[in-house]
């Protein structure tokens, strides 16, 4: 989903806008993991706990932060940091923008936060795919090939069965192949587009496109 959304940003030349001028900004799920105790972090730093399961992230404080945006509110988004396993002290400053790419696993799957968004993507990757990325991006947060594909294994695709793929049926449009698939992709530039020039953004503020 974020290749998705980063090649969204960049063909609408939103990468070389300065942040509080932009007109469409990217907000990631994996901002709002919730903080971990102690005994979770240990698991996490073991491999042993479940990123993947809705339960692993603050649906509050997402539902908060997202309504504000909505509202046209400048607000600050906590920090994670992957390889502790810990929200940092710092925070990021959002802007209001006109378009609200949301992006992440499970931004389905809560009812409140899933009806906040006026268009619905659902990326659609051959499992394969995902699989290297995640040992990819894994590897370079420091952890070791066994203990990615053990947590694969045992966390990440029985929980994308089982929380995931499910929500694929609230998307309206799906894109097979993700950010190989030009075409769904121009497409959706071209109504991010549409929104910026026209008057659909106008009656509201911060107008979001959740992926």
């Amino acid at each position: 989903q974020s290749t998705v959304c980063e090649k969204i940003m960049e063909l609408l030349g939103q990468n070389e806008v300065d942040r509080r001028q932009r007109k469409v900004l990217i907000l990631s799920q994996d901002s709002f993991y919730k903080v971990l105790t102690a005994e979770q972090k240990a698991k996490a730093l073991k491999g042993q706990y479940n990123f993947d399961h809705p339960d692993a992230f603050d649906n509050d404080l997402m539902h908060t932060t997202l309504k504000s945006i909505v509202e046209g509110k400048t607000v600050e988004v906590p920090t994670y940091d992957f390889v502790t396993h810990s929200r940092l002290a710092e925070t990021t400053v959002v802007y209001p923008a006109d378009v609200v790419l949301f992006e992440g696993i499970l931004v389905f799957y809560n009812q409140d936060i899933r009806d906040m968004f006026h268009l619905r993507l659902f990326v659609d990757t051959d499992s394969d795919v995902r699989l290297s990325r995640r040992v990819l991006r894994d590897m370079k947060r420091g952890r070791d090939l066994e203990q990615i594909l053990t947590q694969y294994t045992t966390f990440v695709k029985p929980a994308f069965e089982e929380f995931c793929l499910p929500t694929k049926k609230y998307a309206d449009v799906i894109i097979p192949r993700g950010v190989d698939n030009m075409v769904a992709i121009n497409l959706i530039v071209q109504h991010i587009q549409d929104i910026l020039n026209g008057d659909i953004c106008k009656w509201q503020r911060g107008a979001m496109n959740g992926h």
